[in-house]
């Protein structure tokens, strides 16, 4: 029996605040304005406030609205930046290979805590950078077979955190995509993350039992994005999916842009994707999972330890649809899936 912890979403108890992309220029603002304050406000606070290190694939612009909720979770737990708390940044601005640098920095640095945030690089980085400092996640695989954890509920050693599950919600992408899309013979496809290549088998046996053909396409640099296109019209794809990845998150409005021109249906892991132009997704909050990390990293500065703190999951997962994309792309939304949708954008 697979073990699992399970938590609610926490929406409801942010509805007084403005949403999370209404306020990621003021975030963004904030970090700008402070950056060349860390070290010496750092330094100045050690011997008063826990330092955290925060290890983000990502760059500050496309991370803003995943670190908002961060440091809400923080705040929930007693802790706020710059008064009971000071967080030490490092961005890897979606080069994954300057993770593992990155995370020895902040283990040098000797923080409390270690916050890998969106990112299942970050999180083997952090990982493989200590084995004494706390480790907390947020990913969109199974940690367990990646090694992560040794169980979901029993993490042991110094890691714990957030995941999105995505082995599970595989095979359901792809049947809602196949709803959207019924002509869709050929399908394609990005690989997460080196750590996360078991999420790809998942998808490639479940188009398997349909009977789809699944493309697989990789690109680390601009020049083979646009080479991945070329491929996807040159194949004759008539959909593709867009994993969560550092890489692809950072150019997700080039990604849509893409899609739009070539007319390829592009299926999210984000909802994020989906307001940028996206045609649909279907997952988790990437938000919220962050403001969970935020808790569990506020938990383990009180005491609690990552050992004993299971690896939670969440419970709901959004439908989100596009209708003015739908539209551009010539695709009529069957009234099956506006049903289901938990959003429609119009």
């Amino acid at each position: 029996m697979r073990e699992s912890c399970t938590y609610g979403s926490a929406r409801g108890a942010l509805s007084n605040e403005r949403p999370y992309r209404y306020r990621r220029r003021e975030f963004i603002t904030l970090l700008s304005a402070s950056a060349a304050g860390w070290p010496l406000t750092a330094r100045a606070q050690q011997s008063a406030v826990p330092v955290v290190g925060c290890l983000v694939s990502g760059s500050p612009e496309t991370s803003a609205g995943n670190l908002i909720a961060f440091r809400e979770g923080l705040a929930e737990t007693g802790y706020v930046e710059g008064r009971s708390v000071t967080i030490e940044y490092r961005f890897a601005q979606g080069q994954l290979d300057r993770l593992p640098m990155l995370a020895a920095e902040l283990v040098r640095r000797d923080v409390a805590v270690v916050a890998a945030i969106a990112g299942s690089d970050a999180a083997q980085a952090a990982k493989n950078a200590t084995t004494t400092i706390p480790v907390v996640f947020n990913i969109g695989n199974d940690p367990v077979r990646t090694g992560l954890v040794a169980s979901l509920n029993r993490p042991g050693g110094n890691v714990t955190g957030v995941t999105q599950i995505t082995r599970e919600i595989q095979g359901k992408r792809l049947a809602l995509a196949r709803e959207l899309v019924p002509n869709a013979s050929v399908m394609a496809t990005n690989p997460t993350s080196v750590v996360a290549e078991p999420n790809l088998r998942d998808l490639e046996a479940a188009a398997a039992s349909a009977g789809q053909r699944l493309l697989i396409l990789k690109a680390s640099s601009d020049t083979e994005l646009e080479a991945a296109f070329a491929a996807i019209v040159q194949q004759g794809a008539r959909a593709l999916f867009i994993n969560s990845n550092p890489f692809f998150n950072n150019r997700r409005e080039l990604i849509v842009a893409r899609a739009a021109r070539n007319r390829i249906p592009t299926i999210f892991a984000n909802r994020e994707s989906v307001d940028a132009g996206g045609l649909m997704s279907y997952g988790p909050s990437l938000e919220d999972l962050c403001r969970q990390a935020g808790v569990y990293t506020g938990r383990i500065l009180k005491g609690e330890k990552p050992a004993d703190l299971p690896v939670l999951q969440p419970t709901k997962f959004d439908l989100v649809l596009n209708l003015k994309t739908a539209k551009e792309l010539g695709l009529t939304v069957p009234p099956s899936l506006l049903a289901i949708a938990d959003e429609v954008i119009e």
